[in-house]
């Protein structure tokens, strides 16, 4: 007769670490390590893109001039956006101003692309570290490859800079804190959620709930109302405060498509899958942990951010392209833990694993790690493989000694990918005239405000467009290159120089 020890494993305790027993010290390096690897992987990516002009004043350049304001300790207004538009009154993202001080240290917009970064890469550490206690180094390297090479990271790594890449380190350790029931510093990561951007109350409402859910249910509860008076006050109050409008910028994203309010709400749920774009991120969203997070209680973490994109009337939201995923790779990350740690729990009484479980961690580990290879040609960090991305080009040349001939201080109107590339130095709004009285959408193409910027740089080659579409924004180039020529004619510019497709004007009473 086969005993029981005939059919359990031992797992050696050099693989896997009780939660009262530390790490040795050559495998705490382990997530720090894999730390620095990615963070010189997406910072290769960001700033290659951005010497081949291909970031945009929309959003990297707004994100600058924010960033540019708070290091001279003046409020965040941002030309961008609109005259003496403060960007708090755009999205609630007060925690930006932490990278102040390193940005009068570096006053460029490469110091936001490597803070990005820097910090999409330090989630891993407590992913990482997580997995390394409860399932053993190799698991931890897995888990680590997989969020680093996830989609949702690399997109976000590879499209400018957005406020989120503050969010997903802070998150992935209140994950940790969650999954070693230490509730209190859960909510300590969780809480500065609210500083990063208004709808993250709700995910910080999430947390409380779950910890409503397996842990001490006062605390739970308070940090889920918390939460969600906190998106409730900046979206009400503080948004509209500081918004020239006096009204929440992205309230039209979730407008009452139905009639009335019920009628809308009624239609919520086939909304949350149509069109079909949104059932495919749905699954993708999940793919890297091969849909075992969705096995975990803590993929309803997801939740608040899922359900906004998916009931929003921006199509941008629907998909897989931009930073809108960050946030959500190390919930489920952590769920893949969480899952593969409570099979792996060794039996009481012999402190074995049953053979079955342990083949089923590796199985599962190994189709992660697949997953991650397989989606990895169709997401941004592929550009490191493409020759263009290591080729500088003639026109690229040609749009660089025409900035350079851009005085510091001077104000400018410039095509959306030359922005990024004069923020730092110069007042820079988007070419012609962008946006119109702060508005993004609705005002009249044909009547386009002159423009009143000293310079004009404008670039009629089509750029690389990812995650756009092919083409110029925000208008068409026929209308571009007709204000262009409008300024030269009426609006009292001369041409300075002409390169490539690169046109620079200067005004002659200026």
């Amino acid at each position: 007769m086969r005993t029981t020890t005939d059919i359990q494993e031992r797992v050696p305790a050099s693989r896997v670490f009780t939660a009262r027993q530390a790490p040795p010290r050559r495998a705490v390096l382990l997530p720090w390590a894999w730390a620095a690897v990615l963070c010189a992987l997406y910072a290769t990516v960001a700033v290659r893109r951005h010497l081949l002009l291909r970031t945009t004043g929309y959003d990297l350049g707004i994100f600058e001039q924010a960033v540019r304001a708070y290091a001279e300790l003046r409020a965040p207004v941002v030309p961008l956006r609109g005259e003496g538009f403060n960007l708090l009154g755009d999205h609630f993202h007060p925690l930006v101003a932490v990278l102040a001080p390193f940005y009068r240290l570096w006053p460029s917009a490469l110091l936001l692309l490597v803070a990005q970064s820097a910090l999409l890469a330090l989630a891993v550490v407590p992913l990482a570290r997580w997995a390394l206690r409860v399932l053993g180094r190799r698991a931890a390297h897995v888990v680590a490859a997989g969020y680093g090479l996830s989609w949702g990271i690399a997109s976000a790594a590879a499209f400018d800079f957005h406020e989120v890449a503050l969010a997903v380190p802070l998150l992935a350790f209140a994950l940790e804190a969650l999954g070693r029931r230490r509730w209190r510093a859960a909510v300590a990561w969780a809480a500065p959620l609210l500083l990063v951007k208004e709808d993250l109350g709700l995910t910080l409402a999430a947390v409380g709930a779950y910890i409503a859910l397996k842990g001490p249910r006062r605390l739970g509860l308070l940090t889920a109302a918390v939460g969600l008076i906190g998106s409730a006050v900046e979206v009400t109050l503080l948004l509209p405060a500081f918004n020239p409008g006096g009204g929440y910028a992205h309230g039209g994203n979730l407008a009452d498509g139905y009639g009335s309010l019920l009628s809308t709400l009624a239609h919520a749920p086939l909304d949350l899958l149509r069109p079909d774009a949104k059932a495919m991120t749905l699954v993708l969203v999940f793919a890297p942990s091969a849909l075992l997070a969705l096995r975990s209680p803590l993929a309803l973490i997801t939740a608040p951010t899922l359900a906004w994109r998916m009931l929003s009337e921006n199509g941008f939201h629907w998909g897989t392209s931009f930073h809108y995923s960050a946030i959500l790779m190390p919930v489920v990350f952590a769920g893949l833990i969480d899952v593969l740690a409570r099979w792996r729990v060794p039996d009481a009484a012999s402190g074995a694993v049953h053979p079955l479980a342990a083949r089923h961690v590796r199985a599962s580990l190994a189709t992660v790690l697949a997953v991650a290879v397989v989606m990895l040609p169709s997401f941004p960090l592929a550009q490191l493989a493409q020759r263009a991305t290591w080729r500088t080009t003639p026109h690229i040349e040609a749009a660089r000694a025409l900035l350079d001939r851009i005085p510091d201080g001077a104000t400018v109107a410039a095509s959306n990918r030359l922005v990024p590339q004069l923020t730092s130095r110069c007042t820079v709004v988007v070419f012609p005239t962008f946006p119109v009285d702060s508005e993004l959408y609705r005002y009249d193409r044909e009547r386009l405000p002159a423009p009143t910027a000293e310079w004009i740089v404008h670039d009629r080659e089509a750029p690389e467009a990812w995650p756009y579409k092919p083409g110029h924004w925000p208008y068409p180039l026929e209308q571009q290159e007709a204000e262009l020529v409008a300024a030269e004619r009426v609006h009292g510019y001369e041409v300075v120089a002409r390169r490539d497709g690169v046109t620079l004007l200067h005004r002659r009473d200026g």
